[in-house]
């Protein structure tokens, strides 16, 4: 059985440990799709919508595909182990990113929470959310 995340926004703050991930990604819809569909473009998240299925996938792929993408993005994945039912957490990235003018589409998993941003922004979201963790 997995291990509780941390629920306290300060402990979360100080153990944030963003990371860049290796590469980009683009967001693709396909209407009229459903989960499991498109796997073959080895998709690192999904979601369904009302208007289709939405999957992030490396920008190669896409490319490679010839799929109406989004612009391009990099992930940087926050290291601290955040409890699903914590309060705070994307509030406090987000407004950070926001008084950069950043954006960031979040997504959380399980054991981590992972901020999408514009691949031109990278370095200063990276920066910004590391001084973040050490307030």
């Amino acid at each position: 059985m997995a291990m509780a995340g941390t629920t306290d926004l300060d402990e979360l703050l100080r153990a944030l440990s963003p990371t860049l991930v290796a590469g980009e990604y683009r967001f693709c819809t396909f209407p009229g799709a459903s989960y499991g569909q498109h796997a073959e473009l080895d998709p690192i998240a999904s979601f369904v919508e009302a208007e289709g299925l939405t999957l992030v996938v490396p920008t190669e792929v896409a490319v490679r595909h010839g799929l109406p993408a989004s612009t391009g993005f990099r992930c940087i994945t926050l290291g601290v182990h955040s409890s699903l039912e914590a309060v705070g957490l994307t509030a406090a990235v987000s407004t950070r990113l926001t008084e950069l003018g950043i954006s960031a589409n979040v997504i959380a998993a399980h054991f981590h929470d992972h901020v999408f941003v514009p691949t031109s922004e990278a370095g200063r979201a990276l920066d910004a959310l590391r001084r973040l963790g050490s307030c």
